[in-house]
């Protein structure tokens, strides 16, 4: 800890969350939804991973890909949200060096594989559409565990370097986080080092990874596209589109909030401090809340799944 003389000769050993400092009424109404919103992403999450591995008609390559990003809401969840209605309730602001590097680890790695595995869902409409005779050969079980092993090795080892060089800078000074999650520019400027190149580091990564999976997203959804307007059969167009609906949708959520966060936090001499704050914390849950019941909605064999568990459970 920081000694109470001032003096920077002791390292931090813990650091404070102190969020939404101008605007701490927000602590009071946000404590609401933001719960209900974890726990329906908490319980749509799990309804949908329970149904997807009892029904053997939903074991597909589609729904393996589902399920793998039903965890990482989950996990992404869990990792911030707690602590963020921690906070809120009970005043709990103290987190330990290891867990906000921890949560770092989690945040950095875990939402480029969100957006990989949207990626990769987005390849799946891709050949569902342009080559559906090819269809069952391309995407295939195997095809699967390749593409969960390459999203879990790709980001793993691209993202791990953020928290290693966060961890590894000298600590000395003010240890309160002007946020209410870790995230790494935040806690990075309480260091007495120059941060330089964490600041770099993190915009390739961000840019790189998520930038470049957006951009192929909307790449293959425009050869989808070309490839339904093509289509001649009466409702074949109209039945390739409701296919790729719901994939689609979740993108939106996905990719709306982060741009609008980024570009909030562009403007950040335009806009309060607490409104990028806050829409860092709804990133981790709102899309997590929202896709299982897109799909739940929208997929007529995971609502029909979904009544079969519950007719076996009366």
């Amino acid at each position: 800890m920081i000694p109470s003389n001032g003096s920077s000769s002791t390292e931090v050993s813990e650091f404070l969350l102190n969020c939404f400092v101008s605007s701490p009424n927000w602590k009071h109404w946000l404590s609401v939804p933001l719960s209900l919103l974890f726990l329906l992403a908490m319980g749509a999450n799990a309804t949908l991973l329970i149904t997807i591995r009892l029904e053997a008609s939903l074991h597909e390559p589609m729904y393996y890909l589902l399920s793998l990003l039903s965890i990482l809401d989950i996990v992404l969840c869990l990792t911030v949200i707690p602590k963020v209605l921690l906070v809120f309730w009970f005043d709990l602001r103290p987190i330990s060096f290891s867990a906000c590097f921890l949560q770092m680890f989690i945040m950095n790695n875990f939402l480029p594989m969100e957006s990989c595995t949207f990626l990769v869902m987005a390849y799946d409409r891709y050949v569902a559409i342009c080559h559906p005779l090819r269809y069952p050969s391309i995407i295939t079980d195997q095809f699967v565990i390749k593409a969960g092993i390459f999203i879990v090795m790709r980001n793993t080892l691209v993202t791990a370097p953020i928290p290693i060089l966060s961890a590894r800078l000298h600590y000395c000074g003010n240890n309160i986080i002007e946020n209410c999650i870790c995230a790494n520019l935040s806690v990075s400027k309480l260091s007495c080092d120059n941060v330089t190149l964490n600041k770099i580091y993190q915009l390739i990564v961000a840019w790189t990874l998520i930038g470049s999976d957006i951009i192929l997203i909307f790449v293959s959804y425009t050869f989808i596209l070309r490839a339904v307007m093509r289509l001649k059969a009466k409702g074949a167009a109209a039945k390739a589109l409701s296919t790729c609906s719901s994939h689609f949708i979740l993108i939106l959520f996905f990719s709306t909030v982060l741009l609008v966060f980024i570009f909030t936090h562009m403007a950040k001499n335009k806009v309060s401090h607490d409104v990028p704050v806050l829409l860092n914390v709804l990133h981790h849950v709102i899309p997590a809340a929202l896709n299982p019941i897109v799909y739940g909605v929208r997929t007529q064999e995971i609502k029909q799944g979904i009544w079969r568990l519950m007719k076996k459970g009366q």
